[in-house]
This record gives structure tokens, C-alpha cells and sequence, in this order.
């Protein structure tokens, strides 16, 4: 699992039917000290977060089983499972 900051959001109007319906945001990794890494990368959103907020995301098998009995979840590489809401360290 990992951390991220919603940056922005991805309209496509042609893709994969299994994508239909499903909100594309931009991912920007952060660490724990709230700094921007390296990698920025495009999730489906499976909790509504929305732009500005911290968020915890999964990638690649995770992803595809992030919506347990949804067989549509099969060309999904990273996808926002949880809003955070603090850090404590």
C-alpha cells in the first residue's frame, strides 16, 4: 500500500468497458513527512476522493482485487482504496 496526494483527474472518453463508469484520478506519491516523490500515476477511484486529498493506494494485484466480486477490475494497475485523514507519527 502506499501514499498519495490526488493531483488531478483523467477524462477519457474512449476505453476499456470494464473503465466505464469509473473516475480516473492523478496520484502524486508522497512519503510520510508529506514530500512529493518521484512517481505520479493514474488510479481509479474506489472511495471519492477528490482533488487535494491524501489518499492510500494499492497497485497491481491489489488493484484488480480492490472491489471484491467485480469482474470488470481486470485492467486496473493502481486504484484509491482509503481517504487519510491523519498521520501520526
Amino acid at each position: 500500500m502506499h501514499m498519495g496526494k490526488v493531483i488531478g483527474s483523467v477524462v477519457s472518453t474512449q476505453k476499456d468497458d470494464s473503465l466505464v463508469g469509473r473516475k480516473l484520478m492523478i496520484v502524486q506519491e508522497i512519503d510520510s513527512e508529506l514530500r512529493n516523490g518521484s512517481r505520479q500515476e493514474v488510479a481509479a477511484d474506489t472511495v471519492g476522493a477528490g482533488i487535494g486529498e491524501y489518499v492510500l493506494y494499492v497497485r497491481g494485484a491489489g488493484a484488480r482485487h480492490s472491489q471484491p466480486g467485480d469482474p470488470h477490475t481486470d485492467v486496473m494497475d493502481a486504484a484509491i482504496v482509503g481517504i487519510i485523514d491523519r498521520l501520526d507519527k
